[in-house]
């Protein structure tokens, strides 16, 4: 603390760190949303039916997440904290607390996640498909990648924004672009659409003898419904990068033109690129881990009689995906150092290097990514250990929501003269409807969480269930119980001052 370019409270000098654009935070905060392409297989399973499930989740999950986001962002540009400040001035500090406490939770638990795909990308690119499937490789792959990008964290917000920037546009958009080209090709020149391929009863219905795609899902027990969870989180982070809103120019009137760009771009990638790989491939060929890959060396095959840009193709997504984790390594835990200048958390996580990057929690997000990418070491099935782990993120990121969304509506209610630059359409009744279809979007993927999709092999349910609820139960008792014995030295110089709530001691 009080290193050179920093305020008397010990953080950086506010007037130093405005750097982002509205373009720059926009794009930052689609690739948190878009942090690969690594759901586009598991949307073109779902073949035409896929538009109606990504239509649900950005009418009830992905556009009120995003209002919701905008007027608390505008509200408090002035502060760092993120959700943080946001239910911590709704309801109490200890509330905030949890709510950013799951959201770094769920980072931490997701980064293994993320880069296990990267790992499989690279796999693909080096062209030993093998490799992708053994748990040594993808263990130390993540531990490694994880590495690096806390090395590029700790030298600071404007060389991380760069490098998730890039890697957004040349690992995500670049790919997504190339493979929807090829689809049009593929369909305009005659071969046949991977969705009229009609092998699935769940995607096809039956008309007059013949049948035809499904556009409506065949909804036939909890299982199936479980999907519609698993998709509808595909499209949480839209609030991630929040906690950089104090760093951007006017942004009481950008950022929610930031949350816009943010939830196009993701819905556009999503569900053209699912698409594209739906028209390639038929149900049947379709698989979670490599249907991507696969799309992409069936086109260029048939299309060109190549296969090298596959190759090329796949180490710019496996660089996408590790550039996605990158722009979530930053925010969260920007967030948690705001907790811990508050006091919450003790005074080794206030500490900051020279240029005011929280370096210590990001050493203790590295020792704890890496023991959990070491689950990945132990278990002999890589995707099952995939869906454990990712079952897991979930849960804890949907009770972050719960708070998100109630946070709203009580400050509107309680504080209805705080400032906003950009308020929810419709008065206190638009609010109630917004947040509201928020929050039973995520009470209902918080119930069908529990279920294992029927899309995913799992071969004990009832290790699915435990993980899920172990996970919540330790995520919620774990900041409670810190916030029950800190002390009252753990308060950094710039703590309660910096976020000003009323009283953090409830």
């Amino acid at each position: 603390m009080g290193q050179k370019g920093n305020s008397p409270s010990g953080m950086p000098d506010i007037a130093n760190r405005k750097m982002f654009s509205v373009t720059a935070l926009g794009f930052l905060t689609a690739a948190t949303v878009v942090t690969s392409l690594r759901s586009l297989p598991m949307m073109a399973q779902e073949e035409l039916t896929m538009f109606f499930y990504i239509g649900i989740a950005a009418v009830l999950f992905l556009i009120p997440a995003g209002l919701v986001a905008a007027e608390l962002g505008s509200a408090f540009s002035d502060r760092t904290g993120g959700v943080y400040t946001w239910v911590g001035e709704a309801f109490t500090p200890k509330l905030g607390f949890v709510a950013i406490w799951l959201q770094w939770i769920e980072c931490i638990v997701w980064y293994p996640t993320e880069l296990g795909f990267a790992a499989a990308a690279v796999a693909y690119a080096v062209g030993d498909n093998s490799i992708a499937q053994n748990t040594y490789y993808i263990g130390g792959f993540c531990i490694l990648a994880y590495l690096v990008a806390t090395l590029i964290a700790l030298t600071g917000t404007q060389l991380l924004v760069r490098v998730a920037q890039f890697g957004f546009l040349v690992g995500i958009v670049f790919p997504c672009f190339i493979l929807i080209v090829l689809a049009v090709w593929w369909v305009v020149s005659g071969n046949p659409v991977g969705w009229e391929t009609l092998t699935n009863p769940e995607v096809a219905v039956r008309v007059d003898g013949y049948d035809h795609p499904r556009w409506f899902p065949h909804i036939n027990g909890l299982g199936a419904v479980a999907f519609l969870g698993a998709i509808l989180l595909a499209f949480a982070g839209v609030e991630a990068q929040a906690t950089h809103v104090s760093e951007m120019r006017n942004a009481r009137h950008g950022y929610p033109i930031v949350i816009g760009i943010a939830a196009v771009t993701s819905i556009l990638i999503f569900t053209l690129g699912a698409l594209s790989i739906a028209a390639i491939l038929p149900y049947k060929e379709i698989s979670v881990e490599t249907g991507l890959f696969v799309a992409f060396e069936r086109a260029f095959e048939r299309l060109l009689g190549i296969e090298w840009p596959v190759q090329a193709l796949s180490w710019l997504i496996g660089y996408g995906a590790l550039s996605g984790a990158l722009a979530w390594l930053a925010g969260p835990s920007r967030g948690l150092l705001a907790t811990a200048q508050d006091g919450m958390l003790p005074p080794w996580f206030q500490r900051e290097n020279r240029i005011g990057v929280q370096k210590n929690i990001l050493y203790a997000q590295f020792i704890v990514v890496a023991l959990i990418s070491s689950i990945y070491i132990v278990m002999e099935n890589v995707a099952t250990a995939f869906v454990l782990i990712s079952a897991m993120a979930i849960s804890l990121y949907i009770i972050m929501y719960l708070l998100m969304f109630a946070a709203v509506i009580r400050l509107r209610i309680t504080r209805p003269d705080l400032p906003r630059s950009f308020r929810i359409p419709g008065g206190l009744v638009g609010v109630w409807i917004t947040a509201g279809t928020g929050l039973a979007s995520v009470i209902f993927a918080l119930i069908v969480s529990f279920f294992p999709p029927e899309q995913l092999t799992i071969k004990s349910p009832i290790t699915y269930v435990a993980l899920n609820v172990g996970g919540i139960v330790i995520a919620i008792v774990l900041p409670l119980l810190i916030f029950r014995f800190r002390k009252p030295s753990w308060r950094g110089q710039g703590g309660h001052q910096q976020q000003s709530f009323s009283d953090i001691d409830e």
